[in-house]
């Protein structure tokens, strides 16, 4: 098990650093205006926010080629925006309207960008973890180099799937990288009320022949280091990565969440620590950016999001005929 630290010495460009704190604003807005819309009953169904988490997607999504694999749990806005999809498709989608991205039939649960190598968007708790292997696997048995990573939350460790894929990625040494998003509370349960070993870098990564690495996500640079080593070796041939990520979400589980697990106290002492104010003054620090250019990025990412939020609320519905549609390759015809 190793712990990564930032490095006095980034390891970005000032344009690559301006794109990801964009990026990350961009994700923010999108959620915060997701929660608005969600209290005024324009998106319906359950709907899980990114809120604080952003640096983790933005991070290591960055550093990744375009032709590798993204795949994801159901709190999949931050990692499809961070994958490059236009956020028109995601707010058409969360409405359920016909432009979105899975059509208006995935909601959020469901973002899908296959075009971009986006694969979803899983409602099912671990239900992807096989399925990031699947293509780790197809990746190397038809002799390419491309990487899958793979999202899950700390949750899903406790879920059998899980530990049999990760003997089976590691013994076939697949280029999949795991990173688990411990936020440290699965739902509504702490860490140590749902795991009898409290350090997922050891459960995730030695028992399973493959490197294990702690981050703290909060530090987007720290987060692209341990990403681009682990497909380094991922392509390199020397097989899987597990990445244990800490951070925090400052929404509840979903919008139902009445989050009284935590205090207000802990809330406010992380929203002190909010990653994006933080990058903000490491960019500025550094001379890569001044108040002008900040409040130049915000105004962008205000009227992109209110510009996306009107495409969505002027898209049709999506036709009760679409029902059957893409359910299986051949067109599917329900029982009468």
């Amino acid at each position: 098990m190793s712990q990564v630290q930032a490095e006095s010495k980034p390891i970005v460009s000032r344009n690559q650093a301006v794109g990801w704190l964009r990026q990350m604003m961009l994700i923010r807005r999108f959620e915060e205006r997701s929660a608005m819309l969600y209290q005024n009953q324009k998106i319906g169904g359950f709907c899980h926010l990114y809120s604080g988490q952003e640096p983790l997607a933005v991070g290591s999504i960055g550093v990744l080629r375009e032709d590798d694999y993204v795949i994801t749990a159901y709190r999949d806005h931050g990692h499809a925006i961070a994958r490059g999809m236009d956020v028109k498709l995601g707010m058409a989608e969360m409405m359920g309207k016909v432009t979105g991205c899975s059509k208006g039939k995935g909601g959020s649960m469901h973002f899908f960008d296959a075009e971009k190598g986006f694969m979803g968007g899983h409602a099912i708790v671990g239900s992807h973890i096989p399925l990031a292997a699947g293509m780790a696997f197809a990746s190397k048995y038809q002799g390419q180099d491309r990487v899958c990573i793979c999202y899950f939350g700390d949750g899903a460790m406790n879920q059998g799937g899980l530990h049999e894929t990760f003997n089976m990625a590691s013994m076939w040494k697949l280029p999949v990288i795991y990173v688990v998003e411990n936020n440290l509370i699965s739902m509504g349960t702490q860490l140590e009320r749902s795991s009898a070993v409290l350090d997922l870098t050891a459960r995730g990564g030695a028992p399973y022949g493959m490197p294990g690495v702690l981050v703290d996500s909060h530090d987007i640079e720290a987060m692209a280091k341990v990403t681009l080593e682990a497909a380094r070796r991922a392509r390199a041939g020397e097989g899987p990565t597990f990445i244990e990520a800490r951070t925090y979400r400052f929404r509840g589980h979903s919008m139902s969440d009445p989050m009284k697990y935590r205090t207000k106290d802990e809330l406010e002492k992380a929203k002190k620590n909010d990653p994006i104010i933080a990058y903000q003054a490491i960019l500025m620090d550094r001379g890569w950016i001044d108040e002008a250019t900040l409040h130049r990025i915000t105004d962008e990412v205000k009227q992109e999001i209110e510009e996306a939020i009107t495409f969505a609320e002027e898209s049709p519905e999506t036709p009760f005929e679409a029902l059957y549609e893409d359910i299986t390759v051949a067109p599917y015809t329900p029982q009468e």
